[in-house]
């Protein structure tokens, strides 16, 4: 199976505001053989993603940082959430570039090294949102402060935690952010073989 034997019978735009959302009509092949009856979806169209977990290691420290989020707040919960940079993918720019550009704008750092990671789906049930994630070496030596852009309402704190301290909160159930977890949870495996090839070079 493949994406071109789905069958699309209907794409709507059902809203167009800070986000858009497409109403899609179709329906897809089968395991068993045959189509799907036909069935309505709303997806949230986001757009590519990266995002970079921010190392210093020579002085095994990360870069987080700290921002407020109208989706916990709407669900209930605390909308203050520990995140690594991230951004949407502008124009004709590459993920990686954006990388260097959020990293700036968003934690007043400068990559000095940058190794991919992962690319995923953040709400492939719900949403077009694809995160091309990175692990950029940086010198954290005179990160934190409050940075954003004030005209995209942005307000957002530093955070420099050694990487024994990043991994505890995110064992501790602190970090809630997918893309943050998925990034905490890689270093924890690699590390070490991060920080010696950075270090040698």
């Amino acid at each position: 199976m493949n994406k071109n034997s789905v069958e699309l019978i209907e794409k709507q735009a059902a809203f167009s505001g800070y986000f858009r959302i497409d109403r899609l009509r179709l329906r897809f092949p089968l395991y068993e053989g045959g189509m799907s009856r036909e069935v309505v979806r709303e997806i949230l169209e986001r757009g590519q993603v990266a995002a970079v977990l921010l190392v210093d290691p020579d002085r095994d420290a990360v870069v987080l940082i700290e921002q407020f989020r109208p989706g916990p707040y709407a669900a209930g919960d605390e909308p203050w959430l520990i995140e690594t940079v991230a951004g949407v993918i502008e124009g004709a720019e590459s993920a990686e570039e954006m990388t260097l550009r959020e990293a700036r704008e968003e934690a007043n750092c400068e990559i000095t090294a940058l190794l991919p990671v992962m690319d995923f789906f953040t709400s492939p049930g719900a949403s077009t949102e694809r995160v091309t994630l990175f692990c950029g070496r940086v010198d954290s030596t005179h990160a934190g402060g409050v940075h954003g852009l004030e005209e995209e309402g942005e307000d957002i704190r530093v955070m420099v935690v050694s990487v024994d301290k990043a991994l505890s909160l995110l064992n501790e159930g602190k970090i809630v952010n997918a893309k943050t977890i998925i990034a905490l949870q890689w270093l924890a495996v690699n590390y070490a073989s991060v920080k010696k090839r950075w270090l040698a070079s």
